[in-house]
């Protein structure tokens, strides 16, 4: 007699939506253009980014380095999987540190009135506390990214 299959358990994810008063194309920009990730990615204890590389296309790279200010280098990179213009990227995530821990990132930019809502998903990480710390450096990119857009407007 064949055993039923364990449920699956599910990964910890994390939901982060954050309201823009900027068109969606700034938004997207924001997370798709080189020069614009190094000016807001990562959260406050981020001091620079000197290293952002984008291949915008389905099955193409990114690299994200990031400079701590206690000196410690943070790597992460990943593999574009959904492209919508001005919409939607999905994309998987690793640290260089820890490349076998793959997660997924969803950014669904959703135009709201004279500005837009950026809907973060980042799901199926290792553990809760994966998922605490990306929470986070999530939620301290968001201000970071509300400041830069504001700038990038003027």
């Amino acid at each position: 007699m064949a055993k039923a299959a364990a449920p699956a358990t599910e990964r910890p994810s994390l939901t982060l939506r954050r309201y823009y008063p900027v068109a969606p194309e700034k938004v997207w920009r924001a997370w798709t253009d080189p020069q614009a990730l190094k000016a807001w990615f990562g959260p406050e204890e981020i001091v620079s980014v000197p290293l952002a590389e984008v291949d915008l296309r389905v099955g193409g790279r990114f690299r994200v380095a990031m400079l701590a200010a206690d000196g410690e280098t943070h790597d992460v990179s990943g593999i574009y999987q959904e492209l919508v213009p001005n919409r939607k990227l999905v994309f998987s995530w690793a640290w260089r540190s820890t490349p076998e821990r793959e997660s997924r990132v969803t950014v669904r930019i959703e135009p709201d009135g004279n500005g837009c809502e950026l809907v973060l998903l980042h799901e199926q990480f290792f553990d809760e506390t994966a998922r605490d710390g990306h929470s986070h450096g999530w939620t301290g990119a968001m201000v970071k990214l509300e400041q830069w857009l504001v700038k990038a407007v003027e």
